[in-house]
């Protein structure tokens, strides 16, 4: 299959727009925890499985429905997912219970995958001394979706009942897909002629030979953990603590900007000089970040640039590992995304289930000594696994 030459940059602006309008529809739940725990009667121990449960139907329609962009044309396959998801938040808008909210929230999950069908199309279509750079700057928009997101839906929660969140973010979605349909550039492979079977049972295989891709897993998984471990407790601590609401919790996710700026800096480094340093960077930026949360983090400043310092973490990282992993085989760009991906959110779950439990018991203390285990593993990782340090000859 040729090197590509050349990728438009209206078609990186489409896919970086995609990317963070649908990846918005996973984060809504974060600040308005505490509306919904109220609304449906529950603890915040049972609204914070709520949250892992969209992440955790992420993570199947990861594993499941993302490596099917290496057998169906990509163009067609972002639609109907978008399609799928769109249903799902209109469920989410009508859940009159608990019960009916947390199966459309688990949907949710599942069929908000289109961004990481989008992400090895960009990396498919972008020529390798480029790639860095395009996959940073469609992961800004997937970030300034998840940045936006939380924001969207904190300030919303504070004027309007929370379900109608749900209903606007499906009206956004609608609008999207036509953009989309219209816009975004057609599969130049076509359909290919692989079986579904043979495509997931090559996953194991893709995963214990590849050790670059272990090494991005691993590093995704405990990143992202971090991240979450702060963004799922952020709404508590805050009312704990400052005796603020979730409209506060949303414009602190404002500040996450920062990484949203630097993220096509960050895939330049990756391109030009290593991702072994953008990796390492990545830990210690996370690091710095929980250490100030831990010390300070009763001082609005403390946490102000911790949060900073944790999106930029949690870019260094995606960025970093994007570019590691679609520098791989490129007929296999949706499975190893899929990989990566897979573990990145089950991560994220487990960082949002555990964070969650340790507030229960030992409030912010707990949250932060749960962040440092995530953080001693993705160091080990980095020393021990060590992430090329240059991706192209």
């Amino acid at each position: 299959m040729d090197e590509p030459q050349s990728i438009s940059r209206k078609t990186v602006l489409i896919m970086a727009i995609a990317t963070g309008v649908i990846v918005a529809n996973l984060n809504f739940i974060q600040p308005i925890e505490g509306l919904i725990a109220n609304d449906f009667h529950l603890s915040k121990a049972i609204v914070g499985v709520l949250a892992m449960l969209t992440q955790m139907g992420y993570a199947v329609g990861l594993l499941l429905i993302v490596p099917l962009g290496d057998i169906f044309d990509r163009y067609h396959l972002i639609q109907f997912m978008m399609v799928l998801s769109i249903i799902s938040l209109f469920i989410a808008f009508i859940s009159p219970n608990a019960l009916v909210f947390a199966i459309a929230t688990t949907l949710i999950g599942i069929t908000s995958v289109a961004p990481q069908i989008i992400i090895p199309y960009a990396g498919f279509l972008a020529p390798a001394m480029q790639r860095g750079k395009v996959l940073g700057t469609v992961l800004s928009g997937l970030l300034t979706g998840i940045l936006l997101s939380r924001s969207f839906s904190g300030l919303l929660g504070s004027v309007i009942n929370w379900q109608y969140i749900y209903l606007i973010a499906a009206i956004m979605d609608i609008i999207l897909l036509l953009i989309v349909h219209q816009a975004m550039p057609r599969d130049p492979r076509g359909h290919q002629h692989l079986s579904y079977a043979s495509v997931i049972k090559s996953l194991p295989r893709l995963f214990t030979t590849q050790r670059r891709l272990r090494g991005s897993s691993l590093n995704g998984f405990t990143m992202f953990a971090v991240s979450n471990v702060l963004w799922s407790t952020l709404a508590f601590y805050l009312a704990d603590q400052y005796h603020l609401g979730s409209n506060v919790a949303g414009l602190l996710g404002l500040l996450g900007i920062a990484g949203v700026i630097v993220a096509p800096y960050i895939g330049n480094l990756v391109d030009h000089r290593s991702p072994r340093l953008t990796i390492g960077l990545s830990v210690f930026f996370s690091s710095i970040a929980f250490l100030l949360f831990w010390l300070i983090g009763h001082w609005l400043i403390g946490l102000i640039v911790g949060i900073v310092l944790l999106d930029l973490g949690t870019q260094f990282s995606q960025v970093s590992n994007q570019a590691i992993v679609q520098s791989l085989n490129r007929k296999e760009s949706s499975r190893n995304n899929s990989i990566f991906m897979f573990s990145y959110f089950l991560g994220g779950s487990l960082g949002t289930l555990s964070a969650t439990w340790a507030w229960s018991i030992a409030k912010w203390n707990g949250v932060c000594l749960v962040a440092v285990v995530f953080l001693v593993i993705a160091l080990l990782g980095h020393l021990i696994l060590k992430e090329p340090e240059k991706l192209h000859d």
